[in-house]
């Protein structure tokens, strides 16, 4: 289908998109998409509209913001007066939990490499690393 495409299924929104089918049905269910029309056969609907905003969903998923964080910025779009600083002061705490997250993997990567370091890895009933994790 095209992108001029008006109307269409769960499933075609799910290809454009490149958003599983069960994924929008939980969006819906989180309420961060609406709940669409359905055809007089009783399938769901989605519109062009929706299939916007399922990207924009996407989109702030591929950035790790989570479904809280997501709520709120689809708020301030949805309020018709997007505030660029509101926007910014979200983006700006989302990158500094990414920044916290990347320290703790930093440091959880130079503890575990310092004791496979300090592992022979021979086939011995005595290791380091389960001897280091069992500290408590």
């Amino acid at each position: 289908m095209s992108r001029s495409t008006k109307h269409q299924t769960r499933g075609v929104l799910a290809q454009r998109s490149g958003v599983k089918a069960e994924t929008i049905r939980y969006y819906e269910n989180v309420m961060l998409m609406s709940e669409p029309e359905r055809s007089s056969g009783g399938y769901r609907i989605y519109t062009e509209d929706d299939y916007q905003r399922l990207c924009f969903i996407r989109r702030c998923r591929d950035m790790g913001f989570s479904i809280t964080e997501i709520r709120g910025l689809l708020s301030l779009v949805d309020g018709d007066q997007v505030s660029c600083e509101q926007v910014k002061r979200m983006a700006d705490a989302h990158l500094a939990d990414i920044a916290r997250k990347i320290d703790g993997l930093k440091k959880m990567q130079r503890t575990l490499h310092d004791l496979s370091s300090n592992c022979s890895g021979d086939d011995v009933p005595h290791c380091p690393i389960v001897e280091a994790l069992q500290l408590v």
